[in-house]
């Protein structure tokens, strides 16, 4: 059963990077065909994917925060982080990590869930 589980501040000041690290449990990042996703629904809002990146290590963006957005992964430690730069308040969301079978950015396509961290851009 893998187990999926964020990390990082929940409280980031406006104009600065947000980063956040999926550790990943019971199964290994680099295994066929599983890709790895960051999600986040901001408050009152939808659940939406912001990239993920596959078993190969290619990655996909969401086109609105591909400029501020990077997926990268560390296959030693069986992890995988997000990095967003320049936030706004906008950018305040519960951020979720996830796995699928499909490179999709379809948030129900993805079965498998870390609990979610609230991440705050606020001064």
């Amino acid at each position: 059963q893998v187990q999926l589980q964020e990390s990082g501040p929940g409280l980031v000041k406006p104009s600065q990077t947000l980063s956040l690290t999926c550790t990943v449990s019971g199964g290994s990042i680099r295994i066929n065909p599983y890709y790895w996703a960051w999600l986040r629904q901001p408050p009152g809002k939808a659940r939406e994917w912001i990239g993920h990146i596959g078993y190969a290590g290619n990655v996909n963006y969401r086109p609105s925060l591909k400029s501020r957005t990077s997926i990268f992964r560390d296959v030693s430690k069986n992890q995988f982080s997000l990095q967003l730069s320049s936030v706004t308040p906008e950018d305040t969301a519960v951020y979720y990590c996830a796995r699928g079978n499909f490179g999709t950015s379809d948030p129900h396509e993805y079965n498998d869930w870390g609990q979610g961290i609230q991440v705050t851009v606020s001064s």
